[in-house]
């Protein structure tokens, strides 16, 4: 069947802004400023500051779920669902995950590159699987497990192209290359449970999914802001990758947005772009298919790497053609028509 004008343009927004959202990300990282009380030019390394302006970016979901609704009250056949009433602190314990992963990954971010980090993101698909089944109580027929299967493959194929490599393209060290890629892993182990636990509280109480992830993007905007108090206090040593080598500086990060502001707009491209993606993400689900969904996730990790591979980020290796074409034969897999 062809796709409408509509359907074809929510599958560009999403594979734009997706492909923006990990981009900007790690075009934020590459910047060096001076930082505050004429500290030298070093690194913009502030992944908890990073996750909090993804967060604004999911709370603004919030807000278009509401404009949504008053908009469409005043239609004479209202067509947006509300949803029941729920107690919001149901999607506490999913934006710690949320939260906790996000962190993990922005600090993966910064020590290996975005096309290895966009394929390694694909390890979830594990997890997701194998968490849906011991507490969702969900059978995985045999195309399923193949797809986890291909998934492993394409993981091991990617780490190893990185290892080969070393993955020096960004100065970034081997045994930090390493560290990143299981850091990345680390991160998917805890985002399949915000993904488990988000399913059982949507379908449950019949949730919008705007509302759920706006919802999300308040908590883990509010308490990850507040964590950024004591964190400017907490030691890091050597993980510290800012003048003090503290678990987060985020003076030093404005000092430098000062020195300069370019950084802000890798930010704000960071805030718009994964909003947007989340709307278009729901709305492909809805107005096309679950599948479809997936293969435009895998398309973007191809968009990435290309991109990255144009501008210089990272130089050409053929391991990850293999580990690109596992990430998105295992989703082919993994999205059968019998999943629920």
């Amino acid at each position: 069947m062809a796709w409408t004008k509509y359907q074809l343009f929510l599958a560009g927004l999403m594979l734009t802004t997706g492909s923006i959202n990990t981009l900007s990300a790690k075009w934020a990282d590459m910047f060096s400023a001076p930082g505050c009380s004429n500290a030298p030019e070093h690194g913009f390394s502030h992944p908890f500051l990073q996750a909090v302006f993804m967060f604004l970016g999911e709370l603004s979901c919030l807000a278009v779920f509401h404009i949504l609704l008053c908009h469409d009250r005043r239609r004479p056949t209202p067509t947006v669902e509300p949803g029941e009433s729920f107690n919001p602190f149901l999607f506490l314990p999913p934006a710690i995950c949320d939260m906790a992963g996000t962190s993990i990954m922005y600090v993966a971010l910064n020590m290996t590159s975005a096309s290895s980090f966009q394929m390694l993101r694909g390890a979830v698909i594990i997890f997701t699987g194998l968490l849906s089944v011991a507490f969702l109580g969900r059978r995985l027929v045999a195309s399923q497990w193949i797809g986890i299967l291909i998934t492993i493959l394409g993981l091991v194929v990617v780490g190893l192209a990185d290892f080969v490599s070393g993955n020096t393209d960004g100065g970034h060290k081997l045994s930090e290359v390493i560290t990143g890629d299981l850091l990345i892993i680390m991160a998917q182990i805890i985002v399949s449970v915000q993904m488990v636990l988000e399913e059982k509280f949507i379908y449950k109480h019949n949730v919008h999914p705007l509302k759920a992830v706006g919802t999300e993007g308040f908590f883990g905007f509010v308490i990850l802001t507040i964590l950024l108090i004591p964190m400017f206090y907490i030691p890091a040593g050597n993980l510290g990758s800012n003048p003090r080598q503290v678990l987060e500086d985020a003076l030093d990060a404005f000092c430098q947005i000062g020195h300069k502001p370019l950084i802000v707009l890798a930010l704000l491209g960071n805030t718009v772009s994964i909003a947007f993606f989340n709307f278009a993400g729901i709305s492909v689900t809805k107005e096309i298919s679950a599948t479809t969904r997936m293969v435009l996730d895998s398309l973007r990790t191809l968009v990435i790497w290309v991109v990255s591979l144009a501008l210089g980020w990272e130089s050409f290796q053929g391991l990850q053609i293999l580990g690109f074409s596992s990430c998105f034969w295992e989703r082919d897999f993994t999205t059968d028509s019998t999943n629920p």
